[in-house]
């Protein structure tokens, strides 16, 4: 392999300076995604070199003080002087935007970080960075405060070995918080790890007495990745269907696995960057898996049971699948990367697909004659899904407003000033309508037992009766005709006790939302609602406490001898609040407190509901061991 990669590769694009002055036109936010994303973006320079076949082993460190250190074993940024700009290579790739290797097809076939802004940018938000590489038997290594330079490229050494290694503090006057999540880093290290067969990953954390590590390396790559992303599911068949496949410039690397749930978990990737919004690949994927399936449920025989061919949603029941293809100029749409455009891309993924699936069914007939038992099944459960839709639709116009008996509605008609609480049990449902604002405030009592809809299918979940108030109340329709334009309510408030019961109502409706309504909770309009735990009392003074911390401090305010005087309640549920006491702590959005619910991480989000709320007990029964010792406030 010709190594061709030095200073007359980095080209230069120009300026930095505002990137402290609008740091998320950059990174997206000061809040904990931009904060990580920093870390990303040093990462992914080094899986960049990965992939042009130089780096086998990358380590990541969360030093005390939540300092970040990422070592890798690649080539070490070039460091002689640039030709045009007369200054280090490393000084211009460390502080100039837009300058780096990935312009150069020379340099990098393939790379996520197409626009050369990554470690400039994190250097400029970083109080102080360090760049250190070890190349061709030399240590260099350059300072840098907010992204200036201390000084010029100095030499520190000599050395054996190939690299670089980045160590920055990221700037606590740009980021609302500096701390790092050792999940959220774990997750994403993983990822790139299972896009990236061979390369191994080791994630280290420094900040605790006792330190924590993890290594990530898989050499079945997206094959490995989905047996993960399987591993709480019950699988149809015995292993992933896997492929992989070179054209021209291009690398596709598909895996996927049926299992006998209902829900449809597909992940796609472009150069190792979740394209969220799918893009061409994943139609390519989409078409070409329905047509190979039809082609072989023309030949079988259970098309006499059918009079149409089968639909695109009917051949994903149940699937999870990873795409992820590699290109070496992939054009996004929307500065978020989240979807992929390339419109050659759709009939390369579609024909590979077909020509790949139709070869393994035809080596596998008991595999494709179980798909496609389900699959034909599905089809009906979509018929009558459709028929429950209808006859909701019919009701709603028979009963007027179509919407539930049991809604009080607020006034206001606009969705954007507008919030509906969903609150468990008659007698909080009716504390909340009588503590409400009329105007802007709706209320939505549940009552019986909810519906697991992780085990049920769509047909039965729509003309669920606890469920089918939900959809009419917020308007969108769910699963396949989900429409987030018709939310008839900004804020979706999940209200529910702060007990064992409670917990398991929130976990059912999350688990509704995210698989029949997703846009719901992407878009952040999912709300949970934190009822205080404890009422304390003094003489005509109350205080409320939404946690054993919050309850302490109060009780610090006052001297030992007066602890006695203090009345203490501990809340059984939100029955017991009258409607002042609930608009006050939990209502009144002045006070309130509430959380939103994010969806930051697909991947994890989708384990972590299979996990809760799946049909096998045994992941389920390991993850209350694994966690056991984390609860707090549990009711029994």
């Amino acid at each position: 392999m010709e190594d061709n990669y030095s200073a007359e590769q980095i080209q230069v694009l120009k300026g930095l300076d505002a990137v402290r002055l609008r740091p998320g036109m950059y990174i997206g936010s000061t809040g904990p995604d931009g904060l990580h994303h920093l870390v990303y973006e040093i990462v992914d320079n080094s899986i960049d070199e990965s992939l042009a076949g130089y780096c086998s082993e990358i380590t990541v460190t969360i030093e005390k003080g939540n300092i970040i250190r990422v070592i890798d074993n690649g080539r070490g940024i070039p460091v002689e002087e640039h030709p045009v700009e007369k200054i280090s290579a490393l000084e211009i790739v460390m502080t100039k935007l837009h300058a780096g290797g990935k312009f150069d097809k020379g340099s990098y076939k393939v790379s996520g970080g197409l626009h050369g802004v990554g470690v400039s940018v994190v250097n400029a938000l970083s109080s102080w960075c360090t760049a250190e590489v070890h190349r061709e038997g030399v240590i260099y290594i350059q300072e840098y405060h907010i992204g200036i330079p201390q000084g010029d490229v100095i030499i520190k050494g000599e050395t054996s070995i190939t690299g670089t290694i980045i160590r920055f503090k990221a700037d606590d006057t740009i980021f609302d918080d500096t701390q790092f999540s050792f999940d959220i880093l774990s997750n994403r290290l993983r990822e790139l790890a299972f896009l990236n067969k061979g390369i191994k990953i080791i994630f280290e954390d420094d900040r605790l007495p006792q330190k924590k590590e993890k290594i990530f390396s898989f050499e079945g790559g997206v094959k490995s990745f989905v047996s993960f992303l399987s591993e709480k599911k019950n699988p149809i068949h015995n292993e992933p269907i896997y492929f992989e496949a070179f054209k021209d410039d291009s690398e596709l690397e598909i895996a996927l696995e049926y299992n006998e749930g209902y829900s449809e978990s597909i992940f796609s990737f472009v150069n190792n960057i979740n394209t969220r919004d799918g893009g061409t690949h994943l139609v390519g994927f989409k078409s070409a898996l329905t047509r190979t399936m039809n082609d072989f449920f023309k030949k079988s025989k259970l098309v006499k049971k059918m009079d149409n061919p089968l639909s695109g949603d009917d051949v994903r029941e149940g699937l999870t699948a990873v795409i992820s293809i590699k290109l070496q100029n992939p054009q996004f749409e929307g500065q978020t990367k989240g979807k992929l455009g390339n419109s050659e891309v759709k009939g390369l993924v579609e024909s590979l697909v077909n020509e790949h699936l139709t070869n393994y069914f035809e080596e596998n007939p008991a595999v494709i004659e179980k798909l496609l038992d389900k699959t034909v099944n599905a089809a009906r459960a979509r018929m009558a899904a459709r028929k429950a839709r209808d006859l909701t639709r019919r009701k709603s116009f028979l009963e007027g407003s179509g919407l539930p008996g049991k809604l009080a509605d607020c006034s206001e008609k606009d969705p954007a000033l507008s919030e509906v609480y969903i609150v468990e049990g008659d007698s909080a449902g009716g504390s909340a309508k009588m503590g409400r604002d009329r105007k802007f405030q709706a209320i939505l009592p549940l009552w019986g037992k909810m519906l697991n809809v992780e085990k049920t299918r769509e047909d039965r979940v729509l003309s669920n009766e606890k469920l089918t108030p939900i959809i009419t109340t917020l308007g969108t329709n769910a699963g396949r005709e989900f429409d987030l334009t018709k939310l008839r309510y900004n804020k979706v408030i999940i209200m529910a006790d702060a007990d064992v019961d409670g917990s398991h109502i929130r976990v059912l409706l999350l688990t509704f939302f995210f698989r029949y309504m997703p846009e719901l909770v992407k878009e952040g309009h999912v709300y949970i609602a934190m009822p205080p735990l404890y009422k304390i009392t003094r003489g005509k003074k109350a205080y409320y406490a939404y946690d054993d911390n919050d309850r302490d401090k109060i009780f610090s305010k006052y001297p030992e001898e007066d602890e006695s005087k203090l009345g203490l309640q501990r809340y059984k549920g939100l029955g017991e609040m009258n409607p002042d006491q609930l608009w006050e702590t939990t209502m009144n959005p002045e006070s309130r407190l509430m959380r939103q619910v994010k969806l930051e991480d697909l991947v994890e989000a989708d384990i972590m509901f299979s996990t809760l709320m799946g049909e096998p007990v045994e992941p389920r029964r390991k993850f209350i061991e694994d966690n056991a010792l984390l609860v707090s406030n549990l009711d029994v």
